[in-house]
């Protein structure tokens, strides 16, 4: 038998109920935070959210779940814009034993209709002004139940069935014997071919849960500023369910605004971000090392975080930022340490649990220190598998280790560095070309705000180095400049052959820049 999730965040929670689990920022009339860098403790109008309130919520949520019928092992797909009640049901889905699939509130008619159907989903929830576009669709993809997460409570929506249950805080959590109970189906991007369902186990979140816990030294007195999303692994499994395991506060900002951050940092210990935030932050003169005097740590991940920005952050706030590295599949595997030397462009050591090495894909033999190889990895926070899908499940194991796809090296210190996704890889004239490698030294010229480096195809060479840019504010930059630039940089056959200067670049909700859609566009414009 396995141990429901939120029995062991539970655990954590403080013996007074009362203590804030979660602080909403007070808005202005425009729904942006005040400016002011040194707010009082308590803004006025701000609303608080105790553990006792989380107890009580979460469990008629899982009341509202089980009265319509669904029961331990129940699919329930979500897509709404992040709210605190978004995380009240996914604790309730933890304790009827309900499985949650949430999906990017940016997800299209056709793409929400393929989760549900994949995945089975019983129920859909979705925000009031989408409910009569997408009842049809999600009722034609197998919901039975389909219903608007209105925060208002009004008649017909979810809440209004979750408020009419008596209230039951320490309501027993549902228990599954002789299987590995499903936490959470989560859905890859889904760049080549079909999104997989990605099956993460209460034992995956458990294990996660604590290794974090331990190795970025969670207290109970921690204070985390919480702008990520939810439907992500990151916001709301690295941040949200540890901040709750441990017993600490949340000041939980409805999105990632400069202005919110700026006002509430000074009354938080913690900061989880993705780069795009703190490149921002770091154009950001408000941001100084003493607004930031009571953080104690500043962690992004969900992409690469660039050198450059690395170093402008860290002369911009005083502080270290610790860069990871994880995956929808895993949750977190690899981190930089608490105490110790934070490398750029370096995402560090194994975590507690977890084991990783350096593997040649094509022979499965073992890469030496400073070879660049696929990362493998194995623990109990690797998931259980892609949901109905044995071939894509198989494929991505070999004797009990998760293949990522994740091209890495690691350093004498034993320091692990990303390199690239294997399908990112580019050979030009028979030679490897590491994408982050390339773009990191592009973004060391002057004039480079962001880059992104792709393979084309090129008839003589295979494929050709591109480089997609975007020059910062007054920059006088041209392709060819760069390309001269870049020959002082690096070896001729990794220099870029063709550069393209743009004023953005696709990304992905958390940051990740969609290098799929950068290949379809240049590779049709040769």
């Amino acid at each position: 038998m396995t141990t429901n999730l939120y029995d062991h965040l539970r655990a954590g929670f403080p013996a007074d109920l009362s203590k804030p689990a979660l602080r909403h920022p007070s808005l202005d009339s425009h729904g942006k935070g005040s400016a002011s860098p040194h707010p009082s403790p308590l803004p006025e109008g701000e609303g608080v959210t105790t553990y006792r309130d989380v107890m009580e919520r979460s469990a008629r949520m899982a009341a509202a779940l089980e009265g319509l019928g669904l029961r331990a092992g129940s699919r329930v797909g979500v897509q709404v814009e992040k709210c605190e009640d978004f995380l009240m049901l996914y604790l309730g889905c933890l304790r009827a034993g309900t499985t949650l699939v949430p999906i990017n509130p940016s997800c299209t008619e056709k793409e929400i209709g393929y989760y549900l159907r994949d995945s089975g989903s019983e129920i859909f929830l979705c925000a009031p002004e989408h409910l009569a576009q997408l009842e049809g669709p999600a009722r034609e993809a197998g919901a039975r139940h389909v219903y608007s997460f209105a925060l208002d409570g009004k008649s017909g929506s979810f809440q209004a069935l979750a408020v009419q249950n008596p209230s039951n805080p320490d309501r027993l959590s549902a228990t599954v014997e002789g299987a590995e109970p499903l936490a959470a189906i989560l859905y890859t991007s889904g760049t080549t071919g079909a999104p997989k369902g990605a099956m993460l186990t209460h034992d995956n979140l458990v294990a996660n849960t604590d290794a974090l816990h331990t190795s970025w030294g969670w207290r109970a007195d921690d204070v985390l500023l919480h702008a990520l999303p939810l439907f992500h692994v990151h916001g709301l499994f690295v941040a949200a369910t540890t901040a709750l395991g441990m017993g600490a506060t949340m000041i939980f900002l409805p999105r990632f605004d400069p202005d919110l951050v700026v006002r509430y940092l000074p009354e938080s210990t913690l900061f989880f971000g993705v780069p795009t935030m703190y490149h921002r932050l770091a154009a950001e003169p408000r941001v100084t090392p003493e607004l930031c005097r009571n953080i104690r740590l500043f962690v992004s991940g969900s992409a690469p975080l660039s050198v450059s920005d690395f170093n402008a952050f860290r002369e911009r706030s005083g502080h270290t930022i610790l860069e990871r590295y994880g995956m929808t599949e895993t949750g977190m595997n690899i981190s930089n340490p608490l105490e110790g030397e934070r490398k750029p462009g370096m995402i560090g050591f194994p975590l507690p649990g977890v084991d990783a090495r350096l593997v040649d894909p094509e022979t499965g033999a073992d890469m030496a220190e400073g070879e660049v190889g696929e990362i493998w990895v194995r623990g109990r926070n690797v998931f259980a598998g892609y949901f109905h899908a044995p071939e894509k499940t198989a494929e991505s194991f070999a004797d009990g280790w998760f293949k990522t796809g994740d091209l890495g090296r690691r350093d004498p210190d034993g320091y692990y560095e990303i390199v690239g996704r294997a399908k990112d890889l580019i050979i030009s004239g028979g030679l490897n070309v590491y994408p982050a490698e390339v773009e990191q030294a592009l973004g060391i010229i002057e004039g480079v705000e962001d880059c992104a480096v792709i393979g084309l195809p090129d008839p003589d060479w295979g494929e050709q180095v591109a480089a997609v840019i975007i020059p910062r504010a007054g920059a006088k930059l041209t392709p060819e400049g760069i390309t001269a630039a870049a020959r002082a940089l690096l070896a001729p056959y990794k220099c870029p052959r063709r550069v393209e200067l743009v004023e953005s670049l696709p990304r992905n909700a958390m940051g990740k820049v969609e290098k799929a859609r950068l290949r379809q566009t240049y590779g049709a414009l040769r």
